[in-house]
């Protein structure tokens, strides 16, 4: 008996997901809890173990398509996988009195398995497939054979003359383009930064930060950290710990709006932006005001290990009331973030730089950082962003403070 596949439950607020690639084909053997299929939701990448071992018999859900919970994505028979071959071998003899390669062209065209390239390509040129010699497998007309009747004159049906050197070109720089789906995550991304434009009434605030004295402190001590907790000792430890001091004096910047209330967050989870291949994601903190400098670096660690591997949950990424992102590993001078709504504040981080500044009358070359802040105008006011960014940069500019609870 069959043991189906289905999508498992996605997590709060998640229904359903693109399914993203399969990593059997129908007859491989699977084992038990091997990852079968891979699904894209609008929050995280989710690998759909095997429910059972046996022969991957079906798949019902194919790479493309969109599926809600529960669906069903394919079923598994039993056996080794190896007695599969011999049966998905056994039609081939049957197989060899197949029609000459001339008459698979037009029928493949006929039936549109060319392809979508092809497609477009009859579509803009006016040339059809079924009069174009296919040089694919079975006679399938490719890419290629279509540019090359297309440059030959070649046209079942030729289109006005005066449309010709608008048509001709399209061909050729549609060979250079390539059209790739968004993923779930992609399009959840552009919705969510374009809902928080329009929604929130955004505005960014900036100053700089001296890294003198967290660079000495950092560079005094990454050793001995690194060797007593087992993690490196970076800025984000430093940022979270001042953003937090931050918030405790300026709470509006830790609210949100629901409806026509405001709601004052006193608890601090510090979502922290990671950038994968798969686009932007913000991996929360909890609880980061109880956590130590170390504790912090773990926490972050840990999640890039997971984001890089793929494997952050969404339980990983929800709850947040505040988030910093940090533009300067890639090399970013100044931006404007984004909120990540509905929270009210952003900070972004920027790459350190030596430069020039005037320190009581002389003019030395120090490490400096540009700090940018982005706040939701209706919850917070400019005074209140200004004196939360100051007491950001006066904090990582005498670390001290931290101790001190100053």
């Amino acid at each position: 008996m069959a043991t189906e596949i289905r999508v498992p439950t996605l997590g709060e607020s998640v229904t359903e997901a693109t399914i993203g690639k399969w990593f059997k084909k129908p007859g491989d053997a699977v084992k038990a809890d091997e990852p079968l299929v891979e699904l894209e939701t609008d929050k995280v990448t989710v690998e759909v173990p095997a429910p059972t071992s046996g022969v991957l018999a079906e798949i019902v859900a194919k790479d493309g398509e969109t599926v809600g919970v529960g669906a069903l994505l394919g079923s598994i028979g039993a056996g080794s996988g190896a007695a599969a071959a011999p049966a998905a071998a056994a039609p081939k003899p049957a197989a060899a009195p197949a029609p000459a390669p001339a008459a698979a062209a037009p029928a493949a065209a006929a039936s549109g398995a060319n392809g979508p390239a092809v497609s477009r390509l009859a579509a803009e040129s006016g040339v059809s497939p079924a009069a174009v010699s296919g040089s694919g497998k079975d006679g399938r007309v490719t890419k290629g054979d279509m540019l090359a009747a297309i440059s030959a004159g070649a046209s079942a049906a030729a289109p006005a003359p005066v449309s010709v050197p608008r048509v001709a070109s399209a061909p050729v720089d549609a060979v250079r383009e390539e059209r790739v789906k968004m993923t779930k995550l992609r399009q959840t991304i552009a919705r969510r930064l374009k809902d928080a434009q329009n929604t929130a009434a955004m505005l960014t605030t900036f100053n700089d930060v001296d890294m003198t004295a967290v660079m000495s402190l950092r560079g005094q001590f990454k050793d001995a950290f690194e060797k007593k907790h087992g993690t490196k000792l970076g800025f984000m430890g430093f940022f979270t710990k001042a953003v937090i001091a931050a918030l405790k004096d300026i709470p509006a910047v830790n609210a949100e709006i629901d409806g026509a209330d405001l709601v004052y967050k006193n608890y601090y989870n510090i979502g922290i932006a990671v950038g994968t291949e798969k686009g932007l994601v913000v991996p929360v903190v909890r609880d980061a005001d109880e956590l130590s400098v170390a504790g912090i670096e773990k926490a972050i660690a840990g999640y890039g290990r997971k984001a890089r591997d793929g494997k952050l949950g969404i339980e990983d990424m929800q709850g947040g009331t505040f988030t910093i992102t940090n533009g300067g590993i890639y090399g970013s001078l100044m931006s404007t973030p984004i909120l990540n709504a509905p929270q009210s504040g952003i900070l972004g981080m920027h790459r350190i730089e030596e430069r020039p500044v005037a320190i009581k009358g002389q003019v030395v070359i120090r490490p400096m950082m540009y700090l940018a802040l982005s706040y939701d105008h209706r919850i917070v006011d400019g005074r209140e962003a200004v004196t939360f960014l100051v007491r950001v940069k006066e904090t990582l500019e005498d670390p001290a403070r931290l101790v001190l609870d100053l």
